[in-house]
């Protein structure tokens, strides 16, 4: 028994640090969003007096992240509707209609997860400026699903696979075409996976700096998280004003997480378990 709470202790106390670790720069951001900036710099690690929502507001309107957080918006939806259609395509053929070169296909597909972008984003660029995709929405678009796309066909791959054949089979035995089967039998049965990759896609672009940066130069089409990285020069020397886009920029992550921390543990797992 000792021992079984010995071990608990051990998983328990390094989590708890963990989480710690996590929560406080957050809750360190929040305060400081909230404070003046006498207040910041008399003391930047005591607890706000009053809660200053100005400093949000300003953030919001006189410094442009209202206009960021719809870019980021608009992005993110194309992104990642065009990833969950191609991506559950293709996992659906290499899954379940065999043909010449399939398995050749999905090694390529998992070779180019091992790519990092900095090795495709001088090409990238080249490619982008010489068809005029350049600090376009389109441009972005195409470069988040051309990065996340294989990470995408791998998951809806694997869950794809654990459908049952005799189900396909089927649906090919009462008529249906291959598209029939894909958006009868296959699509309806994949929405759980396709929620938790849609959930990670979106992640990973919100978050997204470097590709953003690379292909939205101007200030007008700048995503959330590129405006947030211009807001430390601009505003050095208004530590609660930089606070307070940090927070407007964290807050969408943090609800998706707290609301759809399943979706994204399974997202993560998906197609690994049988059944």
């Amino acid at each position: 028994m000792s021992g079984t709470r010995l071990t608990k202790w051990v998983v328990a106390v390094p989590m708890a640090a963990l989480a710690l670790a996590t929560i406080y720069p957050l809750v360190f951001t929040a305060n400081v969003a909230m404070k003046t900036r006498r207040e910041y710099i008399l003391d930047r690690f005591s607890l706000s007096g009053s809660l200053h929502w100005e400093n949000v507001v300003k953030a919001w309107t006189s410094v442009g992240m209202s206009r960021y957080f719809m870019n980021s918006v608009i992005v993110v939806a194309c992104s990642v509707a065009l990833l969950l259609l191609l991506g559950s395509m293709a996992g659906f053929a290499l899954a379940r209609l065999r043909f010449r070169g399939s398995s050749t296909l999905f090694l390529g597909i998992l070779a180019a997860l091992f790519v990092p972008f900095q090795v495709i984003m001088v090409p990238l660029a080249r490619i982008m400026a010489d068809t005029g995709l350049i600090d376009t929405y389109p441009g972005l678009v195409l470069a988040y699903v051309a990065q996340f796309l294989p990470f995408t066909i791998f998951l809806m791959t694997s869950y794809y696979s654990t459908v049952p054949p005799e189900i396909v089979d089927a649906a090919r035995i009462d008529g249906n075409t291959v598209y029939g089967v894909y958006w009868r039998i296959m699509l309806p049965m994949g929405a759980p996976a396709l929620l938790s990759v849609g959930v990670l896609n979106a992640l990973f672009c919100w978050n997204d700096v470097l590709i953003s940066l690379l292909m939205m130069p101007s200030a007008e089409h700048r995503t959330l998280m590129v405006g947030v990285t211009s807001l430390r020069g601009q505003y050095s020397d208004d530590i609660p004003t930089f606070a307070s886009g940090v927070l407007i920029a964290a807050i969408p992550v943090l609800v998706v997480y707290l609301f759809l921390q399943r979706q994204i543990a399974d997202g993560v797992t998906a197609g690994s378990t049988k059944g």
